[in-house]
């Protein structure tokens, strides 16, 4: 992938007009981050397999998949069947992160591990050579429109570190109060794919919000 991929997260999006949102941002970004929560894990409901796999119809996007959900194991595969690219779960919510992983790659798709900015970062360090994809959260999960949290971004640095030692080509994203204030310092530790809610689907030249992400990101 290139050296920073915005993922505008629909959650901020008008869902009234949810297609021509995506339409909007298409032309400017590969990754589309779709925020799926169960009202268990996190106190919240979004989306679930039917609205991804009606986006899917519509849009060559890769799809980053982040279930907040509880049991994630049990819904691999309806995911997988309605167009999820990559499928991120909460090392929070799984007794078996390998096998996990490997359920998901054995679907074709990607696997991505995500940890909750109350869990200390040195707990998902043994499951980072399963993953094609580490999320950190910088905000708790559950909500949009959230600020960055203080020490998410040595966080990421902690995580790159781990990632180059192991050698590892994972996807480092960071998910969470990422606009033009905090877009640089996580990038500029090491954070890849930056996914970004109303930071592009507030604005009102959504394009234009993307371009400008990255600009301020590689300054």
């Amino acid at each position: 992938m290139n050296d920073i991929e915005i993922a505008p997260s629909i959650l901020s999006a008008d869902f009234g007009y949810l297609m021509k949102d995506i339409k909007d941002i298409e032309p400017f970004c590969k990754f589309l981050h779709l925020d799926v929560m169960d009202g268990h894990y996190v106190p919240n409901l979004t989306i679930g397999v039917p609205v991804i796999k009606t986006i899917r119809k519509h849009t060559d996007m890769i799809f980053d998949c982040h279930l907040m959900i509880t049991d994630p194991g049990k819904y691999i595969e309806p995911f997988a069947a309605a167009g999820c690219d990559y499928i991120t779960f909460h090392i929070e919510c799984s007794d078996d992160i390998e096998g996990l992983c490997n359920k998901i790659r054995a679907l074709g798709k990607k696997a991505g591990i995500a940890i909750h900015p109350d869990t200390p970062i040195e707990t998902i360090y043994p499951y980072l050579p399963y993953a094609d994809l580490v999320l950190i959260m910088s905000v708790r999960p559950g909500f949009g429109g959230q600020s960055y949290m203080d020490g998410s971004t040595e966080r990421i640095s902690l995580v790159r570190a781990e990632l180059d030692k192991i050698g590892s080509d994972a996807i480092l994203s960071v998910d969470g109060g990422i606009n033009m204030s905090t877009i640089k310092e996580a990038h500029d530790a090491g954070a890849k794919l930056l996914v970004a809610g109303s930071a592009v689907f507030g604005k009102e030249d959504q394009g234009k919000a993307v371009r400008d992400l990255i600009e301020c990101a590689l300054q």
